[in-house]
């Protein structure tokens, strides 16, 4: 039955909504967007013709609120509704209830769905289509599973196991176990984050193919049971189980290979009588054999990449398949022309164990290029909360060879602005760099191969020298362009010899480097860290933008200053510098020992109680951020002397969350305090006796 989409309402939020947007201005398509709270400042909201608001901020209140969405599209006449990814997507009982509510839901069949919401099902019913499958054993979401029976399972499955939440994705309740030791306290963390981030909390185990590659290939079926591929995609470089660089095509999968993978996603496209665009993804093993993982049915996050090397419109396609039009020739007849890879700019700190961050978006600016996309959720000036996934933007480049969409990739990341909160960019473009990578010799187990510090290696004394300097000199030029008389004199000029202007940044934690420098008629003299900078020039500076030679070499650096905050961005790399207070308060200092939220979020768990004494690595407690736990460990062996928070309070970042003391200090610090009380209660029964007095 053919239908007709006039007014398209989408069920999610940040960059999938605009993206979706985009497609349908191009189709006429009037659109409707929804928003929680925390998202009203967000692009995707004017991006739409219409907007919604969904009252609060977390999910449960907003994006998983079917009645609220379905009744948001009646109230707009919005005639159909497109899902996105996560949240509602792949949940049957939403797509019935459009339906119910005579509102065209822009994705598969409920029935589809249910057969592959449960990931445990699904292998079932792929081994039965002859798909490939690794054995596994399911423990269910509402009831504690059997101590004995979890570790039989995980001992006849053999280490390392991978426990698995049954429902979801994006490596949310997902573990990996070697020693099967640890198989109970894994099963229980990851059936926590499942039911968190999902709402069940059944978790699966199946036997962890170590490094393999992550290949998934994307189908499209239409409502006349026509099932086409669109070729396979590689997604293996990933952090905590959840990718963040995909491409298209695979550098290792040759023809032969491409014909079985295809074939077998086809299968199992089939086997489900598939409607609209899913992904069937796979791992395959260093001999090239392939194992069924799970169909998403759903848009994925990285469908750009296979839109760019087949000139296809994914969106535009589900949207045709929704309205009941058949799969066009030009998709069953597709060819790979090009290469496509993309990057995933998330709001983390990855020196820190990609920590998820949040705050204010001061700066969002990439320079345009020829085959280079930006699929965008935020702008300058918008701010990253703690309710939801951290991605910031997606970021692709496309070329005619894989190393052309590598290098125009990793020089547009690398010569973006971004301020404000912390991001993964320079990791992403220390892994397009990488000597493995370029070679396509990749797999997931990349990242632990290949440690940040060798990624992204710390910057040089040169760059350091450069950055800090230029900002000492911006903030010079700001306070001279704001002087009421004199302003046209350059900043910092001084006829006679004078004292040196100081100033001390630091630098993301390190300790505090202080620049020093003078301007007068013999030109700029500076140190850097207490070492003179050598062949120094100043030719201009504004509060934004200095042109400076140091050691005999010119460079522009760019300034933006926010608050105490200084971003510096110049060919050397990207610096975020915090100016040091001359004179700090020192009430504002943290105690020894405590141990700080990076990040803000809601305490989960606590593990540990105001006296014990704990080894160093030991949790403490667990708090929740972004639907992903975060163990705060212990950084040696001590005691707990304080804990001011408990389970279900939020904290900001910066927060202390609790305070460990080394042992002896601890120790220590008792027996002071038990002879200071000691003292102090003789004395008062000194006071409190005359005979005693008498007799003194």
């Amino acid at each position: 039955m053919t239908v007709t989409i006039k007014k398209l309402l989408v069920a999610n939020r940040g960059e999938i909504a605009s993206r979706v947007f985009r497609t349908c201005r191009l189709m006429d398509i009037a659109t409707v967007a929804v928003y929680s709270d925390a998202d009203a400042g967000l692009p995707f909201v004017t991006d739409a013709d219409e907007a919604v608001r969904l009252p609060g901020n977390t999910p449960a209140d907003t994006y998983l609120r079917a009645d609220l969405l379905i009744e948001a599209a009646l109230r707009t006449g919005a005639d159909a509704i497109h899902p996105g990814y996560g949240f509602l997507s792949e949940n049957a009982g939403f797509a019935r209830r459009c339906a119910a509510a005579g509102v065209t839901f822009v994705g598969p069949t409920p029935e589809a769905m249910d057969a592959m919401g449960s990931k445990t099902a699904a292998k079932e019913l792929m081994h039965a289509a002859g798909v490939p499958v690794l054995p596994g054993a399911v423990f269910a979401g509402d009831r504690e599973p059997d101590a004995a029976r979890l570790r039989t399972a995980a001992a006849e499955i053999g280490t390392p196991v991978l426990v698995k939440a049954a429902f979801g994705g994006g490596g949310r309740g997902m573990r990996i176990v070697q020693d099967l030791d640890e198989i109970e306290a894994a099963v229980a963390s990851a059936r926590r984050e499942a039911a968190s981030a999902f709402g069940d909390g059944t978790v699966f185990l199946e036997r962890f193919v170590e490094s393999p590659r992550h290949i998934e290939v994307q189908i499209v079926g239409d409502q006349a049971g026509t099932v086409v591929h669109l070729f396979e995609r590689e997604c293996s470089i990933q952090r905590r189980y959840q990718k963040i660089i995909e491409e298209a095509p695979s550098p290792v999968v040759d023809d032969a290979l491409r014909a079985e993978l295809c074939q077998a996603a086809v299968s199992a496209g089939k086997a489900i009588g598939y409607v609209g665009a899913g992904t069937v993804e796979f791992v395959l093993d260093a001999s090239g054999r392939f194992y069924f993982l799970e169909v998403n049915t759903r848009l994925q996050v990285e469908h750009p990449v296979t839109e760019m090397i087949t000139g296809i419109d994914l969106v535009r396609l589900q949207l045709d398949i929704a309205a009941g039009r058949p799969i066009p020739d030009e998709v069953i007849e597709a060819r790979i022309t090009g290469h496509a890879i993309e990057a995933r700019l998330y709001a983390e700190d990855a020196a820190a164990g990609y920590l998820p961050t949040s705050g204010a978006v001061h700066t969002f600016e990439l320079p345009p290029a020829d085959g280079l996309r930006i699929d965008a959720g935020f702008a300058s000036g918008t701010r990253v909360s703690t309710f939801y996934d951290s991605m910031l933007a997606k970021v692709i480049g496309f070329g005619a060879t894989r190393d052309d969409a590598r290098r125009l990739l990793a020089g547009s990341l690398s010569r973006a602005r971004l301020h404000g909160v912390t991001t993964n960019r320079d990791l992403l473009v220390g892994i397009l760099r990488e000597a493995e990578f370029a070679a396509g010799a990749i797999d997931t187990g990349y990242l632990q191969r290949h440690a940040y510090a060798e990624l992204v290696p710390t910057p040089g004394e040169d760059a350091r020298a450069v950055h800090v300097l230029a900002a000492a000199l911006a903030g010079q030029a700001a306070r001279r362009a704001e002087a009421p008389v004199l302003a046209s004199l350059p900043s910092g000029f001084r006829t006679n010899p004078s004292a040196p202007q100081t100033v001390a940044f630091e630098r993301h934690g390190r300790e505090p480097v202080e620049a020093t420098y003078r301007l007068d008629r013999d030109g700029l003299t500076a140190t850097v860290a207490g070492a003179p900078v050598a062949e120094t020039t100043l030719l201009s500076a504004t509060p934004t933008r200095v042109d400076l030679v140091c050691g005999g070499i010119r460079r522009v650096v760019d300034v933006h200053r926010v608050g105490a905050t200084v971003y510096v961005d110049s060919p050397l790399g990207h610096d975020a510098l915090t100016e040091v207070e001359r004179f700090p308060d020192p009430s504002g200092a943290a105690q020894a020992g405590s141990l700080i939220a990076s990040m803000p979020g809601t305490v989960v768990r606590i593990e540990a109680a105001v006296g014990d004494s704990v080894e160093s690595g030991a949790t403490i407690l667990v708090i929740e951020a972004m639907k992903m736990e975060h163990a705060i460990r212990s950084p040696g062996s001590g005691i707990v002397t304080a804990l001011p928070v408990g389970i279900g309070t939020q904290v900001d970042s910066g927060a202390v969350l609790a305070v460990v003391d080394d042992k002896d200090g601890a120790e220590k610090d008792g027996a002071e305090k038990d002879t200071r009380e000691r003292d102090a209660q003789e004395q008062d029964a000194e006071k409190q006796d005359p005979e005693e007095e008498r007799h003194d």
